[in-house]
């Protein structure tokens, strides 16, 4: 049974996102007992305002644990990333693993991620899979989501963005230094270290209930790398406005040298009516990507707030 002085950190933080966990949490606690880590270890659980009585559940089993845990109730739901984070800010250990509350990484190859980041000095370990027994629809969108980073971010083409990392605690107390309300954990570590490691982990099938990832957070997590982490879509917006300069003097030239060659003759009203839906929705669009940067900076000026908490537990077994 793992055990861990109070004022002695532990060589590993777990921390773990809740969310619709519901009768799942049992079996989530059960794979960390006796989990053989010398040097001790502790469990950071954040219930992200989980709508199902998953907080209710982690209170009922949390006096009964035989390891330490630091359970984090949040006031409200922020997203996952914003409570990874938050649970990142109470964790003591020298190294910090993330794991999903499905299961479908084993604790085992936490484990293995742990040797691993302290075996090469990095101060990242990302796991990679060789078959991914995910939904179809969340392998296509983690695909586009690591293209979209690759080419906003400058992450390396053969490292696969995922939720499940082991990180220094050096690396910690540098992301977790961002207070913005728009966190993207992969975007604050690219920008944090280029001392990255990968390692191939099993991946199990989930054992029951379902994933909570849906389109529209994942349009929000694209949002968030494009608008936080990238000046990109400014750059694109120049370059439309360039190329529709262009396309509107090469239009110009060509109205001028027909009137010099042929006369004046009536332009016809389609391709009048389709360059201006073509002008004006250029424009739009950009005054939409200036508009969402000038909102977001707004926002962080004026303080909205990344996480809440409405409650840290602190759970130490008794000792034998």
């Amino acid at each position: 049974m793992p055990s861990s002085a109070e004022n002695s950190p532990p060589l590993v933080s777990f921390v773990v996102p809740l969310y619709n966990t519901g009768a799942a949490l049992e079996r989530l606690l059960d794979a960390f007992r006796s989990l053989p880590v010398e040097g001790g270890w502790e469990l950071v659980l954040v219930n992200d305002a989980s709508p199902d009585d998953t907080g209710a559940r982690l209170g009922q089993l949390l006096p009964s644990l035989p390891y330490p845990v630091v359970f984090v109730d949040m006031a409200r739901n922020f997203g996952e990333h914003a409570a990874v984070l938050e649970g990142f800010r109470h964790t003591r250990g020298r190294f910090v693993i993330n794991l999903d509350d499905d299961l479908q990484n084993p604790v085992s190859e936490a484990l293995r991620l742990l040797d691993h980041i302290q075996r090469t000095g990095a101060d990242v370990v990302y796991a990679y899979y060789d078959e991914k027994k995910h939904h179809w629809m969340r392998n296509i969108g983690s695909r586009l989501t690591s293209l979209v980073a690759t080419w906003l971010l400058d992450k390396p083409r053969d490292l696969y963005l995922c939720s499940f990392r082991a990180h220094s605690r050096a690396l910690i107390e540098r992301i977790t230094r961002y207070t913005g309300p728009y966190p993207y954990i992969d975007g604050l570590i690219l920008g944090a270290t280029g001392r990255i490691e990968r390692l191939l982990v099993a991946h199990e099938a989930r054992a029951d209930g379902a994933s909570g990832y849906t389109l529209r957070k994942l349009v929000r997590l694209w949002m968030n790398m494009f608008f936080n982490f990238s000046i990109m879509p400014l750059r694109i917006a120049s370059l439309i406005g360039g190329l529709l300069c262009c396309f509107g003097l090469l239009m110009l030239v060509e109205v001028l040298a027909e009137h010099v060659l042929v006369g004046v003759r009536a332009s016809g009203w389609a391709s009048l009516m389709g360059a201006i839906a073509i002008f004006s929705g250029a424009q739009l669009l950009i005054l939409g990507l200036i508009g969402e940067y000038v909102g977001r900076a707004y926002m962080t000026v004026s303080g909205k707030p990344q996480s809440l908490v409405r409650a840290v537990t602190i759970h130490q077994p008794e000792q034998p």
